[in-house]
């Protein structure tokens, strides 16, 4: 694993339980590949009663946004992400705390510089696809580019 998850929580708004990747496999200025083991904790913070719902997914794609902009941005953590939209998500499963193996969560810059980012993003199991979709975030700029 390229970064592992003790550094990885250096570089997100999240940390304890709630940093849910553990580690970064590989990153680019465009691309970032993470993954994940959280989904089987039954401590996962994320979990209503024993289930995890795929819906989930979403947070472990943000939070791998959330590396990739610190990463990018020379490793700075920012204070807080924002996520401003999200289009077109699909969920192929219902749940994620069934899945035996580690998940993959891919996120690529498709538009967007400085704190303002649109990312595509795919979570997979086994390489079998669970959840895709895009989201808009803005990353706090403060943070990111200094000026707090």
């Amino acid at each position: 694993m390229l970064i592992d998850r003790q550094a990885l929580a250096t570089l997100i708004p999240h940390d304890g339980a709630m940093c849910l990747l553990a580690g970064i496999l590989t990153w680019d200025a465009a691309t970032i590949r993470c993954r994940a083991t959280s989904h089987r904790h039954p401590d996962n913070p994320l979990r209503s009663g024993d289930r995890l719902s795929a819906l989930a997914g979403i947070e472990y794609a943000a939070q791998a946004m959330a590396a990739h902009a610190a990463l990018t941005a020379g490793g700075a953590r920012p204070r807080a992400g924002y996520l401003a939209s999200l289009r077109d998500h699909v969920c192929l499963v219902d749940r994620l705390d069934t899945l035996p193996g580690d998940l993959v969560i891919e996120a690529e810059v498709l538009l967007g510089e400085g704190a303002r980012v649109i990312y595509g993003f795919t979570i997979s199991h086994e390489a079998e696809l669970l959840c895709r979709g895009r989201a808009a975030v803005v990353i706090d700029d403060a943070a990111i580019l200094g000026k707090g």
